[in-house]
C-alpha cells in the first residue's frame, strides 16, 4: 500500500506555534490533505498525544508519537515510538533534563495541552524551546533503547540542524534524515540515509506541504494492539534512499 506521511507536526504545546493547533483541528486537516500517516512532535514534550492517539484512530489515520527533542548541542530530532505509553515515559525524561526556565506565555507563548474536546488540561511550566542535558549520540542510544525512531529533523536549514551546527549530516544511528530541500547546489551529501519530506507544521495550513510517500505491506503495518510495526516501517524508509 501507498502511505501519504507527515512526521512533523507540532500542536497549540510547542510555544512558537499557533494556539489553535489543537489535535482536534491537526486531524482534521489531515483528512482534508488525505494524510495516512502523521506524527505529533511538539518540541520537548509528548503531553499532547493522547488526544492526537484517540482523534487519529477514530478517523483510520495511523500514527506515531514523540517530540521534537533539542540536544545539548543544539540539534533538532524527531524522536517517534509507535507506543504511546513509550512516548509519554520519553516526554517524562526529557522534561527532567530541561534547564528551569520557566515559561512565560506572554512573552515567549503558549504551552497548553488539551483533551480531544479542545479543553485545556494543563500547561507545561518549563519553557520547551531549550536544550535539554543530552547529547545528540546519547539521545540516539535512548531513543533505540526505547524502540523508537530516531532522525534529525529539517538536516539543510541554517539552523538547530547537523548542517548548522556541525557544519555537514553527519554519520550516526540515523533511521533517517529530514530534508525541506534537495534541489541544492552543490548537491546536499545525505551519506546514503533514507531521506523523508515533513511539513514541520505550526499553523493549520502547512499540515501537509511536504509529505513523503511509503510503500509497506497492508497486512504487516499495523500490528494487533493497533500500533504501527516499526519494523515495517523502517523497510519502507529504506526504499526512500537517494544515492549520492
Amino acid at each position: 500500500m501507498n502511505i501519504k506521511a507527515d512526521l512533523h507536526i507540532h500542536s497549540c504545546l510547542s510555544p512558537c506555534g499557533d494556539l489553535s493547533m489543537s489535535p482536534s483541528l491537526i486531524v482534521s486537516r489531515l483528512k482534508e490533505k488525505n494524510i495516512t500517516l502523521a506524527a505529533l512532535t511538539d518540541h520537548n514534550s509528548c503531553l499532547n498525544n493522547p488526544a492526537f492517539a484517540s482523534l487519529c484512530k477514530k478517523e483510520n489515520i495511523m500514527c506515531l508519537y514523540g517530540m521534537e527533542a533539542q540536544t545539548a548541542e543544539e540539534i533538532h530530532v524527531l524522536c517517534l515510538f509507535s507506543s504511546l505509553n513509550e512516548a509519554l515515559n520519553f516526554g517524562d525524561f526529557i522534561y527532567t533534563l530541561l534547564p528551569p526556565f520557566m515559561n512565560v506565555p506572554e512573552k515567549t507563548g503558549d504551552q497548553v495541552y488539551v483533551d480531544e474536546e479542545e479543553n485545556i488540561l494543563g500547561e507545561v511550566e518549563k519553557y520547551l524551546i531549550t536544550s535539554a542535558g543530552i547529547t545528540i549520540e546519547d539521545l540516539v542510544k535512548e531513543v533505540h533503547n526505547r524502540k523508537g525512531l530516531c532522525i534529525p529533523a529539517h538536516v539543510d536549514r541554517p539552523s538547530f540542524s547537523l548542517s548548522s551546527q556541525f557544519g555537514c549530516i553527519t554519520p550516526g544511528g540515523w533511521d533517517a534524515i529530514e530534508v525541506v530541500r534537495l534541489d541544492r547546489d552543490p548537491p546536499l551529501d545525505t551519506l546514503n540515509y533514507p531521506v523523508i519530506f515533513s511539513s514541520d507544521a505550526h499553523y493549520s495550513e502547512h499540515i501537509g506541504r511536504r509529505w513523503t510517500e511509503l510503500e509497506a505491506d497492508e497486512k504487516n503495518i499495523i500490528l494487533p494492539s493497533g500500533d504501527v510495526n516499526l519494523e515495517e516501517l523502517k523497510k519502507a524508509l529504506q526504499k526512500k534512499i537517494v544515492r549520492n
